[in-house]
């Protein structure tokens, strides 16, 4: 599987260590025509004014709307697909709801499925302020939603990339497979 990482600014160099572990093949994306070919795309954390500046820059706002195949956004990359920025995503979402970067923090998450939680780090995380009807949660906090999908959209508040579970990457592996399947 090839799996597209933006890589414009933030997380994107964990992401892709992590995906590599899973056997996918990471691939840098910083312009539109590198979209194409893959099966799937991550969205990573960062600063999402900087990350949406350069996309913009780069041509790949449009580019990113159309990818028809599944992506999957932490923290920042959750705000670039939400209803006010990109509009992939059927949720809108307050940035740095849960404090600055000083009240960072990490939590046990129950994870749908998995008797085993799930550690979620928060590095200025956004919080969910409004989810649509055909959205699942996944994950909550303290009965927020963490960790959602879409269709063929995964995104997370946290950072699954910042620890070594890879259960988070593996569901967005199984999506890209799932939509393989649906195509072939």
């Amino acid at each position: 599987m090839k799996i597209g990482v933006l890589a414009v600014q933030g997380n994107f160099r964990e992401h892709a260590a992590m995906l590599r572990q899973l056997g996918a093949d990471p691939v840098e994306v910083r312009k539109p025509d590198q979209l194409e070919g893959l099966d799937g795309l991550v969205i990573p954390g960062g600063e999402s004014t900087a990350i949406m500046r350069l996309v913009r820059l780069y041509g790949l706002e449009d580019a990113i709307r159309e990818f028809a195949r599944p992506v999957f956004g932490t923290c920042a990359g959750m705000i670039l697909l939400d209803r006010n920025h990109l509009g992939v995503l059927d949720v809108e979402v307050a940035r740095n709801a849960y404090g600055r970067q000083v009240a960072s923090f990490e939590a046990d998450l129950e994870l749908g499925g998995e008797e085993e939680p799930l550690r979620g780090v928060f590095i200025r995380a956004p919080r969910v302020a409004e989810v649509g009807p055909g959205v699942e949660v996944l994950a909550e906090l303290d009965g927020e939603p963490v960790l959602l999908r879409d269709g063929r959209v995964l995104v997370a508040s946290f950072h699954p990339e910042l620890t070594g579970d890879t259960r988070v990457h593996e569901r967005f592996l199984d999506l890209v497979r799932e939509e393989a399947n649906v195509r072939a």
